[in-house]
């Protein structure tokens, strides 16, 4: 594609480490990191810099693009700026902008494989996604699969208590009825009781196919993390734990269990057992093979599907990207399957980079139907 025949767009990001790009001729024009949209002063940050890049850049815009989830502070923006240019305002699906960074990044063309791993992302069908195997090509995209889904106790909360998600894997296994006895000493016995009801009926238990969530689960069954107070951080005691093993003993295998089920899911349940079973002094051990499992299936998983789509190239994205032992296994591994590999560069793996996939998916999509209007009119039969 020539990407100096795009038309400009406007891209607002989403929520977590938010930067605004305007795309102009296919090239980026960046903002600054904001940072989370929870603090009322990046909000103001981002609305002051998208307002500077159309004043500085003086071109006018064919639209502005936005994620999909419409209580996001960077959507409502791209909603109200999109009526005052009088012109749409599009939204592209969390982990399909993920992908279409990185693509745009390294100016891939033809198909991709892509591996989406984040904590979260609402997917086209209204539910939380974050384990995605996906397909593109220019503006076309698709979910080949995703994770097998955990219920979050509780919603939002669930993602800030990595026990909640080890009770959820708990439950998944058949053996919610643990649930009291092996996390009442942490959080009190009428908490966990609470939680096994929960799942039990299925109260306030949203189902997600989140990367992040099955890396909480992990920490939490180990008892590497209780409640979390920061992003990340039970995932990065787990790697923790998992680094400190393998540099003593490199040659650890990973664990049995994950498998590839008939929908094309990935099954990580069978991976929990060894986890919830791990005497104090295998911890390590445990995240290790984990770590080396969880990278394998993945990469099992996208050689599949490059072979059975015809492409011989994946990116990866996503903030779950940020953990070196995933990242630096799963691309050992599809190299040497003979796939090409492809990260983010600039902004990272997390969602700092994602207004420029948002920005590349809207502009391809107005290339498109414009393509396809003008050929509708050059073939049509005279009147």
């Amino acid at each position: 594609m020539n990407r100096a025949a795009l038309p400009t767009v406007l891209a607002c990001g989403a929520w977590l480490k938010n930067a605004a790009c305007l795309l102009v001729d296919g090239a980026p024009l960046w903002s600054v990191v904001h940072g989370d949209l929870s603090d009322p002063v990046a909000c103001a940050a981002l609305e002051a810099s998208v307002q500077r890049l159309l004043t500085e850049h003086g071109a006018p815009i064919a639209a502005v693009a936005h994620d999909l989830h419409p209580d996001f502070f960077s959507t409502q923006l791209a909603v109200q700026l999109a009526a005052a240019l009088g012109v749409p305002a599009i939204g592209v699906q969390h982990h399909h902008a993920h992908i279409a960074a990185v693509v745009a990044e390294h100016r891939i063309e033809g198909p991709v494989i892509g591996l989406a791993l984040d904590g979260v992302g609402l997917g086209t069908d209204g539910q939380a996604w974050g384990g995605e195997l996906l397909w593109l090509d220019g503006a076309h995209w698709q979910r080949l699969g995703h994770l097998v889904p955990l219920a979050l106790p509780g919603g939002d909360r669930a993602a800030k208590e990595p026990w909640r998600m080890a009770a959820s894997a708990l439950h998944a296994l058949g053996r919610g009825d643990q649930i009291p006895c092996r996390f009442a000493p942490q959080v009190g016995e009428a908490v966990a009781a609470g939680v096994q009801q929960m799942l039990a009926k299925n109260l306030n238990c949203p189902a997600t196919s989140s990367t992040g969530r099955w890396f909480d689960a992990a920490a939490g069954a180990l008892g590497l993390s209780v409640r979390q107070t920061d992003e990340a951080q039970a995932a990065i005691a787990l790697e923790a734990a998992a680094a400190r093993w393998l540099a003593r003993h490199p040659h650890t295998a990973p664990l049995p269990g994950a498998v590839i089920d008939t929908q094309n899911r990935l099954d990580l349940r069978g991976l929990m057992p060894a986890l919830f079973n791990a005497a104090p002094d295998g911890v390590d051990a445990a995240a290790a093979g984990f770590h080396l499992a969880l990278a394998d299936a993945l990469a099992d998983w996208a050689i599949r599907a490059a072979r059975d789509q015809g492409s011989a190239t994946v990116c990866l994205g996503g903030g779950c990207f940020f953990n070196a032992i995933l990242r630096e296994r799963l691309t050992a591994r599809l190299q040497a399957a003979g796939l090409a590999v492809f990260c983010p560069l600039d902004k990272g793996c997390g969602d700092a980079s994602l207004a420029l996939g948002q920005a590349c998916v809207v502009a391809q999509q107005l290339t498109a139907t414009t393509s396809l209007e003008t050929t509708t009119k050059e073939t049509a039969p005279c009147a």
